[in-house]
């Protein structure tokens, strides 16, 4: 590197450093929080003379600022970026194949890693010496982020690529729920034996895949970890980028693990409204009170039941009044249910996906009650906290 280009650099490294610690992660949030992708002085050193692929969405940010775009300022040789469901920019639908092309902004070639090509391969990583996985997760088996994780993992380990993973916290990181995942059901809304909330963050749940020989021939990930900074898995964090487009906010995040059982129903859960995760309904729905009309929008293309008049329930205002969730509510889901007198449509073949197994629907459908259901869940929740407990790296 000339002398110019050092000291390009070297300006760069404490532009950046001055941007990391003066970043906020929302007004709400611990003025001592720092998110891994904060902590630049421990990481930004590593990148120097790399050839860098990142992985990473428009929740890969540092205050105002995409992390990849400042990395570029700074000189840092950033080969190509990856992107997960939703796309690299956070605006596709969910479900949606997601295309490989070029960033608008950065001029980057993007690879897509949803749709049919959900792990790197042999000539995506071409040139690549060092990777970079920073996306803010939600902590929830089903979504699908951690799955991106995994096969990155394995493809930096088939390769001999080492990566740094950023991490940030888990906002549903304060409570272990659900059925813990039938591997006959494995899919890439779940890859792994853990329940539907499993209390890590991203850069935990690594560690538990190299510790537990869960990537593919028990492969192990050349991991380095940075660690947000003064966090506990009781630590109140507001999101500042929405990590989804139907999850707008803290109260749909919170109310995710619990509703998201209805994508697997006859039940919309507001989609094609500006309430997507905090509403659910059906046109059929005779008793309920709160009346949306999907529509499709940015984000939510097609939406169940576009254009027609839902009934249903509202909990816009849950979190406000019943506080954040500490478990799985199940009374929602066994209500709709248990009003339909079709019981043979209600559920449909993601049902089982979402789950995890086959057994809760079952249970429902055999009259089971939801305490009793949510009591069957134990012995697999307890043995699953045993090995959750050897890879936290924060306090509960």
């Amino acid at each position: 590197m000339n002398l110019l280009l050092t000291k390009s650099y070297t300006y760069g490294i404490m532009l950046f450093l001055a941007i990391s610690c003066t970043a906020t992660s929302g007004k709400k949030n611990p003025d001592t929080l720092r998110t891994g992708a904060e902590r630049t002085k421990l990481y930004l050193h590593l990148l120097k003379d790399q050839k860098v692929g990142f992985v990473g969405n428009h929740t890969s940010m540092i205050g105002h600022t995409h992390l990849v775009d400042s990395l570029l300022k700074l000189g840092i040789n950033i080969v190509r970026v990856f992107s997960p469901e939703h796309g690299f920019r956070g605006n596709a639908d969910a479900g949606a194949v997601i295309a490989s092309g070029i960033d608008q902004k950065s001029g980057l070639p993007v690879i897509s890693l949803y749709g049919d090509h959900k792990k790197p391969t042999k000539d995506d990583l071409k040139d690549i010496e060092l990777f970079i996985f920073d996306i803010q997760d939600v902590g929830v088996r089903f979504y699908t982020y951690i799955s991106t994780m995994t096969y990155v993992m394995e493809a930096c380990a088939e390769n001999n690529i080492p990566l740094i993973i950023l991490d940030r916290p888990n906002p549903n990181g304060h409570y272990v729920d659900g059925p813990v995942l039938d591997t006959t059901f494995r899919s890439f809304i779940g890859l792994h034996a853990v329940p539907v909330v499993h209390g890590m963050t991203v850069g935990e749940y690594a560690r538990m895949l190299n510790g537990e020989g869960w990537l593919e021939n028990g492969l192990q990930c050349d991991i380095k970890l940075i660690p947000v900074e003064n966090y506990t898995h009781h630590t109140f964090y507001e999101l500042p980028v929405n990590p989804s487009p139907n999850l707008k906010n803290m109260n749909a995040i919170y109310l995710y693990p619990s509703l998201c059982f209805f994508e697997g129903t006859i039940v919309s859960v507001g989609r094609g409204t500006e309430h997507p995760f905090e509403v659910f309904g059906h046109p059929d729905f005779a008793i309920g009170s709160y009346v949306f009309t999907p529509e499709s929008m940015k984000g939510a293309g097609n939406p169940k039941y576009e254009g027609q008049n839902c009934y249903g329930t509202s909990l816009i205002s849950y979190t406000k009044t019943s506080g954040i969730p500490y478990q799985i509510n199940l009374s929602w889901l066994f209500n709709y249910y248990d009003y339909f007198k079709e019981k043979d449509g209600f559920f449909n073949s993601y049902f089982d996906k979402l789950a995890g197994t086959d057994k809760l629907r079952k249970k429902i459908e055999n009259g089971i009650s939801d305490e009793e259901i949510k009591i069957s869940w134990q012995d697999d929740l307890n043995a699953f906290k045993k090995i959750r407990k050897k890879y936290l790296l924060y306090d509960e």
